[in-house]
């Protein structure tokens, strides 16, 4: 997922503040404890036409603004990342940025330049100075482009363009789904694996953001299935133009995992990214293939998008009463002719935290307490609730979905660890071991498959 918000324009802000005015936002906000949900699910005078009899035209255009960013695929990303200067060292080359929440915090990331032609992995921090506000990092290496000439562009989690920068073959496939064919990478395990890893990249993302687990997958003898979706620039767009936030997206992995199994696989693990998480979720619940689903893994995933929703309506200021309409745009029939939705969403069956005992599959949850796209207490909570199922690791420092950014080593040994005890052979009812055998000596290994 863009690892911003949804960045509204300010004139409707400050109409909106206008039109709302103190009462409204109170009758919305009854005390400052409130939490984040309840502030967006409390009745009464925010509900349905009621909500509509406290917005004025200002604010009733900004939820309507608001409803239609969070749902619209946009295919431009703000070049908000400047470069000041590249220098070579030695046989290597160091450049100096603009100090941004990003590009000041350690680790490995790709840097996107010329308008998403040029391409560089930049790594760690040479040096950093608040008072110039600037840092230099080493660049590890240039996929594409002239970095020297570049003036600015937008930061990423993907450290790397394709298989073949992480020294893995790869085979372009297509998977068909509605609408057409949708291109994925395959990287087929040696030999054959039974099970595979589909990898399901985040909104405004691609499948270049599934590339930092492949290493870990092929060490597991997964074969990896880097796929891509409705309306995320490679895939065939929906007839609606708009994001499902998983409740339509699911169908085309459950035809990634059909591919899967018409190739071999006899079970899946899959893997999601941010709102990947949410279609993850959502196949996991609905999917006709769900019950080879062996497990999944979840990096900074939307657990329930209210939550979401409401801190990204505080990261722009916009009063609860004005984002709770925008929430009802997206679920009522009547909003869904403003909205541009093919149908509504309904957004209480895409919060796991309330409905944490139905999750039926082993899954793992990576997600940074200082995430300040998606709020990782949701994460948290569905563990909580259902500690049977979930697994929660918490990672400190990482922005939105750079948890293996920010220490790869510890993302990676994480998800070895928690898979080898998933994917571990599993005795059949009745199975034993031959009683003149006991566990350790020759012989003594069970029937690996159920």
């Amino acid at each position: 997922m863009d690892s911003s918000s949804f960045p509204l324009p300010q004139t409707l802000l400050r109409h909106a503040d206008r039109a709302t005015g103190q009462q409204a936002v109170a009758a919305a906000t009854p005390d400052s404890k409130t939490t984040l949900r309840a502030k967006w699910t409390i009745g009464g005078a925010i509900a349905g036409g009621a909500a509509a009899g406290l917005l004025g035209a200002g604010s009733s255009a900004l939820a309507l603004y608001f409803a239609r960013r969070v749902l619209t695929p946009s295919r431009a990303r703000p070049a908000d990342q400047e470069v000041l200067a590249v220098i070579r060292d030695g046989r290597g080359l160091q450049v100096i940025l603009a100090a941004t929440p990003d590009a000041t915090l350690d680790g490995v990331y790709g840097l996107f330049f010329d308008g998403g032609n040029g391409y560089a992995r930049i790594g760690k921090i040479v040096s950093y100075s608040p008072a110039e506000r600037t840092v230099l990092r080493e660049v590890e290496a240039v996929y594409s482009g002239d970095l020297a000439t570049a003036r600015r562009g937008w930061w990423s989690g993907a450290a790397y363009p394709d298989p073949a920068a992480v020294g893995l073959a790869s085979k372009e496939v297509g998977i068909d789904v509605d609408g057409g064919i949708a291109p994925a990478w395959l990287i087929k395990a040696e030999p054959d694996a039974e099970t595979w890893a589909i990898m399901v990249h985040g909104r405004g993302a691609t499948r270049q953001e599934g590339l930092r687990a492949v290493r870990a997958a092929r060490e597991l003898g997964l074969t990896s299935l880097l796929v891509s979706y409705r309306n995320d620039g490679l895939a065939p767009s929906a007839p609606d133009g708009r994001y499902g936030l998983g409740s339509t997206e699911w169908r085309d992995i459950d035809a990634a995992i059909s591919f899967a199994l018409a190739n071999g696989a006899k079970d899946v693990v899959l893997f999601g990214w941010s709102m990947g998480g949410a279609i993850c979720l959502q196949t996991a619940d609905l999917s006709k293939h769900r019950t080879v689903i062996r497990a999944m893994v979840l990096d900074a995933p939307v657990i329930d998008w209210v939550n979401v929703l409401a801190h990204h309506a505080e990261l722009n200021r916009i009063p609860s009463a004005v984002g709770r309409y925008g929430q009802l745009m997206m679920g009522h029939r009547l909003g869904r002719r403003l909205t541009g939705l093919a149908a509504p969403l309904d957004l209480k069956a895409m919060d796991w935290v309330s409905r944490a005992v139905e999750l039926r599959t082993p899954t793992l949850i990576v997600h940074s307490v200082d995430d300040e796209y998606v709020p990782y207490r949701p994460s948290a909570l569905l563990a909580e609730k259902n500690p049977e199922m979930v697994t929660f690791e918490a990672f400190e420092q990482a922005r939105h979905t750079k948890e293996w950014n920010v220490d790869p080593g510890r993302w990676e040994s994480l998800v070895k660890a928690w898979l080898q005890q998933q994917l571990a052979p599993r005795l059949n009812p009745g199975q034993g071991l031959n009683p003149d055998q006991g566990p350790g000596q020759p012989g003594a290994e069970p029937d690996l498959r159920d």
